[in-house]
């Protein structure tokens, strides 16, 4: 016969210790599923960023963003191979009725594009002003006659860079003349 000492009993603490453990043992089963379901629900959904999209979007702005999106969805989101259909003259398919993306928004381009509107850029002044080609115009608008520049090259460094400020000048003050007279075409006609 079996002795009362042979028995198995369960204390308290081995009790407690065997809650624990299952306790830890579900929780890990339990989250490693939900994180799978988490994983496959996004490979299932979008497969491309904000950041994508906009890269696709700079480099043809005559698409869709919508056509864009689709695309990437359909590949995985590769850029390149997006961008390989685009060059090679295959365009990208129209995104069906039934494609209805979550617009993703990248903070980088909302914050450049409030930016750019809220900041004014600061006029920059005409080549005349900038070049301090005032002085060659006289106060009725027409340009003073300075003797035609040397031409070929100068040995000396200075001479050259003279020479070359000295066209570009003429270039400008060339430039402005041709200007003045379609303005003066547009007012006569």
């Amino acid at each position: 016969m079996a002795s009362s000492d042979e028995e198995a009993t369960l204390s308290i603490p081995s009790l407690a210790f065997v809650a624990f453990l299952s306790f830890f043992i579900i929780r890990y089963f339990i989250s490693s599923r939900s994180t799978d379901t988490a994983v496959a629900s996004q490979r299932a959904g979008q497969r491309f960023t904000g950041a994508q999209v906009e890269q696709v979007a700079q480099m043809f702005p005559q698409l869709s963003r919508r056509d864009i999106m689709w695309d990437l969805q359909r590949n995985g989101g590769s850029v390149a191979a997006t961008t390989e259909r685009v060059l090679g003259g295959r365009g990208l398919e129209r995104a069906p009725p039934s494609f209805q993306p979550v617009i993703p928004v990248s903070t980088n381009a909302v914050s450049t594009a409030a930016i750019a509107s809220v900041i004014p850029k600061a006029a920059e002044p005409d080549l005349i002003t900038r070049y301090n080609l005032q002085s060659r115009i006289s106060s009725k608008g027409k340009e003073k006659e300075e003797p035609a520049p040397a031409t070929g090259w100068a040995a000396n460094k200075d001479k050259r860079q003279e020479m070359l400020q000295r066209r570009r000048d003429e270039m400008i003050l060339a430039a402005r003349r041709r200007m003045q007279e379609r303005d003066q075409e547009a007012c006569g006609s």
